[in-house]
C-alpha cells in the first residue's frame, strides 16, 4: 500500500465524534455532546422540499447557490443581522463548515498564521493546518465573560498574521459579544490589514433577553469582513446541510470557483427547503427559541444547586462546566463519565488549551435530560467512583 498523506493522517479525529460513536451504542445514554436539536425539522420546510422535488427540483444548480435563495437570504441579513449584502456576496454552501473550509482554502497560504480563540468552535485548527497555516490561539478567560480582549489579541499579532476568527453567539462559551467590542475588532483587523472571519451560524439563538447579536460586518467600511452562517441549529436542519457565506465580491468569486472542484454545487432539494424556511410560519422557529431558553434556565439552577461552577450562557445551545477530572485526562474524564454514569458530554480538551477543566453541556436536549445529565456530572466530580479513577 503506498504511503498516505502526511496532512491528511497528522489531523486528529474529533473527541466529540468517538464520544457520539460510543454513545449510539448505549440506547439509555443522556446524549450532552452534540448541539443536535430534539425537535424535528418544522413540516412547512419538509413540505417545500417535498414539493420542489416533485416540481422536478432535483438537478445540478450554480455552484454559488439558487438566485432565488440567495434574493431571500439578502432580505434576511439585512432584516436580522443589521447590514446590506447584495445577492452576489452570498455564497450557498453545504453547511456552515464547508464555508469556513473554503474560506480557508480561498484565503491562506503556507506558512500564513490565524488567531483562533480558545475555548473556541472545534476543527478550527484543525482546518487552518490542513492548509498549511499556523493556528496561534488567543485565550478566552471566564472572568471576562469569555470576551475577546483586543489587548492582548493586538500582542498576537505578528508580520505573518492573515487572519481573525471569531464566534458570536459562540461555540462553545455561549457568550455573545457587545456592539462596542465587535467594532472594534473591526477597526482591530482595519490597522493591521487583516481578515476577519466572523461565524456567526447561532446569530437567531440569543437566549439571554437582555443581549442582543451584532453582526461585525456592520462596521466593515474595508471589505475585510467575511461572515458565515446557517439553517442547521436555528430551523433544526441540521441533516439538510445548508449554510452560507457573506463577502467581499472577489472572496465571493472566489469561493464559488471554489465550490465546483470540492463538490460542485449545494444540494438543490436542501436550498429549497432553505426557501421554505424563510419564507414559511415564524411560530414554530420562535417555539423553538422558547424552549431553549427555558432549558437554559434549568441547567443554570440544577448546576447552580449541585455545586458546579459556570458561566451562564447568553446564547447558542450550549453551556461550559468546571469539572474535577481528579488527575485524569479531559477526554478520559468523559469516557468514563460515559461509561459509568451513562452521560456523554464534549471535554474540553476539544476547544484548544483554554478548554481544560471544563465540560460542554448541550441545550439541544430535553430539558429533564439535561438537568438529570447536570447532576449526574455533579456525582461524576464529588466521588471518586468512575471506571478508571
Amino acid at each position: 500500500m503506498r504511503r498516505l498523506a502526511d496532512q491528511a493522517v497528522s489531523l486528529a479525529r474529533s473527541e466529540i465524534r468517538v464520544l457520539f460513536d460510543r454513545a449510539a451504542t448505549r440506547p439509555d445514554t443522556i446524549r450532552l455532546e452534540v448541539g443536535e436539536p430534539s425537535f424535528p425539522t418544522p413540516e412547512h420546510i419538509v413540505a417545500g422540499a417535498h414539493a420542489a422535488a416533485r416540481a422536478g427540483w432535483t438537478g445540478y444548480g450554480p455552484n454559488g447557490g439558487l438566485d432565488s435563495l440567495r434574493e431571500l437570504l439578502s432580505a434576511k441579513v439585512e432584516e436580522v443581522d443589521g447590514y446590506a449584502a447584495h445577492p452576489d456576496r452570498i455564497v450557498v454552501t453545504p453547511g456552515g463548515m464547508n464555508a469556513l473550509f473554503s474560506t480557508y482554502f480561498a484565503l491562506l497560504n503556507p506558512g500564513d498564521e490565524v488567531l483562533l480563540p480558545t475555548p473556541g468552535f472545534p476543527n478550527m485548527d484543525g482546518m487552518v493546518s490542513l492548509l498549511g497555516g499556523r493556528p496561534v490561539f488567543y485565550h478566552l478567560e471566564a472572568s471576562d465573560g469569555f470576551l475577546p480582549d483586543p489587548e492582548r489579541l493586538q500582542a498576537l499579532i505578528t508580520d505573518r498574521t492573515t487572519m481573525l476568527f471569531v464566534n458570536t453567539p459562540s461555540n462553545p462559551t455561549g457568550s455573545v459579544f457587545p456592539a462596542g467590542l465587535m467594532r472594534e475588532l473591526v477597526e482591530l483587523c482595519n490597522r493591521h490589514d487583516l481578515w476577519l472571519l466572523s461565524d456567526e451560524v447561532y446569530d437567531e439563538l440569543v437566549l439571554d433577553e437582555t443581549a442582543h447579536h451584532t453582526a461585525a460586518a456592520r462596521y466593515d467600511e474595508a471589505d475585510r469582513v467575511i461572515s458565515v452562517y446557517s439553517f442547521s441549529k436555528v430551523y433544526a436542519m441540521t441533516g439538510w446541510r445548508v449554510g452560507y457565506a457573506v463577502a467581499p465580491p472577489p472572496v465571493a468569486d472566489l469561493l464559488r470557483k471554489l465550490q465546483e472542484p470540492q463538490l460542485s454545487c449545494p444540494s438543490t432539494i436542501s436550498q429549497k427547503a432553505a426557501e421554505a424556511a424563510l419564507l414559511g410560519p415564524r411560530e414554530p422557529i420562535r417555539a423553538m427559541l422558547d424552549a431553549y431558553r427555558r432549558r437554559r434556565a434549568a441547567a443554570i439552577r440544577t448546576a447552580t444547586e449541585a455545586g458546579l461552577e459556570l458561566v451562564a450562557p447568553a446564547g447558542t445551545l450550549y453551556m461550559l462546566v468546571e469539572v474535577d477530572t481528579h488527575g485524569r485526562s479531559m477526554f478520559q474524564f468523559a469516557l468514563d463519565l460515559l461509561e459509568d454514569q451513562g452521560v456523554s458530554v464534549a471535554p474540553g480538551s476539544v476547544f484548544g488549551p483554554g478548554g481544560d477543566g471544563y465540560v460542554r453541556i448541550s441545550l439541544a436536549a430535553d430539558r429533564d435530560r439535561i438537568t438529570e445529565g447536570l447532576r449526574r456530572l455533579a456525582v461524576a466530580c464529588r466521588e471518586r467512583t468512575l471506571v478508571g479513577a
